[in-house]
């Protein structure tokens, strides 16, 4: 199995409106309608952030993953507590659940690996453009070829690892797709995941999926390079893992 998400599952499924914990708590009540008063307390807490409103003129961008700012309050679409609902929607609803399968398939036999799409953007469902067509203008051809390559060797060879030709692309002497090389199955002790980006390119604008958030500037030709890295998933993002646990532990009341 090959469970996965997107670096930005939230922001069509969430209300734009967000701008002050207060607005915050309200979408948790709305969103979580069998949560008590210490649940919403509880996300605060795995879900941290200050009370103060957000100034709507500050940049936003994509987080690396690994280093701070993360996307508990920052990301292409939102920072502060927009962004702190986007992301909450996210992972309990889209994240989490990848983790969760690539967890139960990981026993009797069973492998499983798992990636992070990362192109700016994102969104749910903004990667299948990529690997089934036509592609987007920000998915470049190299980027296009190594994913289909991982879907394929999966389905053909039960292992999605690609040659580093395909893996760096054709564009460049880039070595940055190396990680695709050698895709680490998940595990307990080592809950890694493939992280599918690219870096360069010629920037534009770009509108939202669906137009519910924010235009945005994304990247296309030329220039584009694939850019892959493992990483731990269980630390990605200031704690994603531990998130997922907290989420898995109120999974009976969360209406999903």
């Amino acid at each position: 199995m090959t469970p996965q998400n997107n670096a930005n599952e939230g922001p069509a499924f969430t209300p734009q409106n967000i701008v002050t914990e207060d607005d915050f708590v309200v979408f948790l009540y709305n969103a979580f309608p069998l949560f008590t008063d210490d649940d919403v307390s509880r996300v605060l807490l795995y879900y941290p952030s200050t009370n103060a409103s957000v100034d709507m003129s500050t940049l936003d961008f994509a987080t690396s993953g690994n280093s701070t700012p993360t996307a508990l309050n920052e990301s292409t679409f939102a920072t502060g507590q927009q962004q702190r609902a986007d992301n909450v929607y996210a992972e309990a609803t889209f994240v989490c659940p990848s983790y969760w399968l690539a967890e139960a398939f990981t026993n009797n036999d069973r492998i499983s690996y798992k990636y992070q799409y990362s192109l700016i953007g994102a969104q749910h469902g903004s990667d299948v453009s990529s690997y089934f067509g036509p592609p987007t203008p920000n998915q470049g051809p190299d980027f296009n070829k190594a994913f289909m390559t991982i879907w394929g060797n999966f389905i053909t060879q039960n292992n999605p690892s690609i040659s580093a030709s395909v893996a760096n692309g054709a564009s460049s002497n880039s070595t940055m797709g190396m990680a695709a090389t050698n895709f680490p199955a998940w595990s307990l002790a080592a809950p890694l995941q493939l992280n599918l980006n690219q870096t360069g390119g010629t920037a534009f604008s770009s509108m939202s999926l669906g137009g519910t958030a924010p235009n945005i500037t994304e990247f296309e030709e030329p220039g584009l390079v694939n850019d892959f890295e493992i990483v731990d998933a269980y630390t990605w993002e200031g704690g994603r893992g531990m998130r997922c646990d907290f989420w898995r532990s109120v999974g009976s009341i969360v209406p999903e």
